[in-house]
């Protein structure tokens, strides 16, 4: 299997500026790409391959005003037309959004194959470079000097901090066995997520917690001079302050989603929307602070790696309204109502621990005592959906990751 150790790099300012001639080559060869791309698309209905796209790369160089271009290592550039052209086609088979441009104000990266550097004695030597970049390993367990990486992709965040992603080949880790069976999760905005085990994953609030800061820092900013020097620095300063938001998130869902998988057999979760969710102009704010899309990248994944099995359930499913105990749904529930109680069998339901049970049957892990309810016999008429109709509104069986 693939993996990626991403790790803090310190070059020599001779090193960064070349560094930085590279980030600025990329970006103009990426952008020019995607222009012609884009204009031959509209003017003639044709697409462009990457072969042709690297024939113009050549052309592009012969150019006078483009002699800037030969000054750095065409690994990068060339590396930047692949990356396009999957990004493309990724557009094209509707997995991604269409390709922007790059612009010099956000993160900058460069990637290098294994003709464009070299590991000796656990040091990293790119091309056109007369030392090793310093890197600072943090695997303790693991030694720098044994890894043979196929790609090294170095980046600088707009904080002004530098990253050193080596892209590396490994067997399988031996998965570990579970301590508990199938889960199923219910992420919210009141808690993170609610566990059909019934634990409560409590919010970090890491955005709230730096908004106060935050805002002073772009107040600041706002002051400043356009193209001054003052400005720059108040830039890096709210940078700074969105990548420590940004850092404790990810350390969060990290070690939630880590701690999930590892804990259970098979997880299953709900196929939620988030793009669509966040055009609700009162809830926007809240839902793009938790993470929801990422925690679900980094769920399947490690599931993935780890032998687990990662269900999902359909996002128009009821999982909220539905009675987990006899499979009564209501015919409205209101957002603001966090608990309520079954008409049809009585029982007192939490809102997201119902959820996240229903959501555990709908996908697919297990069944109800009683097949949610369906021909069993009720006091009165509570409107109790066929066992058939139940299935037509669950999970999708074939959208399973083992």
């Amino acid at each position: 299997m693939r993996t990626a150790y991403k790790c803090r790099a310190y070059p020599t300012p001779e090193q960064a500026t070349q560094l930085g001639r590279t980030f600025g080559c990329v970006r103009v060869v990426w952008n020019q790409a995607l222009s012609a791309r884009h204009q031959r698309y509209h003017t003639t209905g044709q697409s462009t391959s990457y072969a042709e796209t690297d024939r113009n790369l050549t052309d592009l160089k012969q150019r006078p005003e483009f002699a800037y271009l030969n000054e750095v290592s065409s690994v990068p550039l060339q590396q930047a037309l692949r990356h396009q052209h999957t990004a493309m086609t990724n557009f094209f088979a509707k997995r991604a959004r269409y390709p922007r441009f790059k612009n010099r104000h956000g993160r900058q990266s460069a990637s290098y194959t294994r003709s464009a550097f070299r590991m000796k004695d656990g040091e990293l030597w790119l091309a056109k470079s007369s030392a090793p970049l310093r890197i600072v390993w943090s695997w303790p367990d693991i030694d720098l000097a044994t890894l043979n990486p196929s790609t090294v992709t170095v980046s600088r965040d707009p904080d002004g901090r530098w990253f050193v992603s080596l892209a590396v080949d490994i067997d399988a880790p031996e998965p570990v066995e579970p301590t508990h069976g199938p889960v199923g999760i219910d992420l919210g905005l009141k808690d993170f997520a609610v566990l059909s085990t019934g634990e409560h994953i409590p919010h970090p609030k890491h955005m709230e917690q730096r908004e106060r800061r935050l805002k002073h820092y772009q107040r600041i900013l706002n002051r400043k001079q356009k193209g001054s020097a003052n400005r720059a620095k108040a830039k890096v300063k709210v940078a700074r302050a969105h990548s420590k938001v940004r850092d404790a998130r990810r350390d969060f869902l990290h070690k939630t989603s880590t701690r999930i998988v590892r804990a259970h057999s098979a997880i299953a979760v709900e196929d939620l929307n988030v793009a669509g969710m966040v055009r609700n102009h009162k809830l926007a704010k809240s839902i793009s602070r938790t993470g929801w899309a990422e925690f679900r990248s980094m769920l399947e994944y490690k599931a993935h790696r780890d032998g687990r099995t990662l269900a999902t359930c359909n996002r128009w499913y009821p999982s909220s309204k539905t009675c987990s105990n006899c499979g009564h749904l209501l015919s409205k529930l209101s957002l603001s109502t966090r608990a309520w109680t079954c008409p049809g069998c009585g029982t007192r339901h939490d809102r997201d621990l119902n959820a996240a049970r229903n959501i555990m049957v709908a996908a697919g892990l297990t069944e109800t005592q009683n097949a949610c309810g369906a021909d069993v016999r009720h006091g009165g008429q509570p409107p109790v959906r066929s066992a058939e109709n139940q299935e037509t509104r669950g999970g999708d069986p074939g959208n399973l990751l083992p």
